[in-house]
């Protein structure tokens, strides 16, 4: 699904927080939305998830303006999986996981064959398959929030809007994560804090600053020395790691 943001705006308490943003999502790309803490990027993340009416502009699914839409019809075309979920409730992992095919069910009907096999295999893909019996409460941070992307899956969406999925996973769950993004087929829009892991497995980068987007393309054209500069306030030197992709060293 490609996904088409259009001279959005969108403000809160009388100020703009997202301002003149116009990018494309191509279909089937991993694509990173950086910045600096504030500058705009879950704001612009919700937006295109539906969750936020945008002041001015209009996100897009595949040509079709998503204004008006019910929470349901967006919901089968993308899941969102927001920076901090704690569900307060005695679910289990794999009901929180089931919840991922409301979409496609009415309230009346309960799980069917295919909807267990789809919550199965989520489970699975984020190792949670031992743990899908345990009760939320007794979860760690990790573990949630490898339980909310599972939900995510199972919702089999076109496209995937992660805030910050990699908070509180570790080392090894990150890159599991970010590996699983770069190589799905579904379009992926997420917001990363870790450069260097955003230059290695994003397709493509938009940066945003003060609310603005101010580079937009393949990683290696979107992090420049003088970008990262000016944007994050940091000195940075750039080269390329063992595997060929950028790598970023921080001064």
């Amino acid at each position: 699904m490609r996904i088409s943001i259009e001279g959005l705006d969108w403000a809160a308490g009388g100020r703009t927080i997202v301002r003149d943003v116009t990018a494309e999502i191509p279909a089937g790309a991993t694509v990173g939305l950086i910045g600096p803490n504030g500058s705009g990027k879950s704001s612009l993340l919700r937006c295109v998830a539906g969750l936020r009416t945008p002041s001015r502009g209009t996100v897009r699914y595949d040509g079709d303006d998503i204004r008006g839409w019910s929470a349901r019809r967006v919901a089968r075309q993308a899941a969102f999986v927001e920076q901090t979920a704690d569900t307060h409730s005695e679910l289990r992992i794999a009901d929180i996981v089931a919840l991922g095919r409301t979409p496609f069910r009415d309230r009346w009907r309960g799980l069917g064959g295919t909807d267990r096999a789809v919550i199965d295999a989520a489970l699975a893909r984020m190792e949670l398959t031992d743990l899908a019996d345990r009760q939320w409460r007794t979860l760690s941070g990790g573990e949630r929030q490898r339980a909310h992307i599972a939900r995510a899956l199972a919702q089999q969406p076109w496209a995937l809007l992660l805030d910050e999925p990699t908070n509180h996973l570790d080392v090894r769950h990150q890159l599991d994560l970010l590996r699983l993004l770069a190589d799905t087929d579904q379009t992926v829009l997420v917001v990363l804090h870790d450069l260097p892991l955003a230059a290695r497995f994003c397709d493509r980068l938009l940066m945003l600053h003060h609310g603005s987007l101010v580079a937009a393309g393949p990683p290696e054209q979107v992090l420049t020395a003088d970008r990262i500069r000016d944007v994050f306030e940091v000195d940075a030197e750039l080269g390329r790691d063992s595997t060929g992709s950028l790598s970023l060293t921080y001064r």
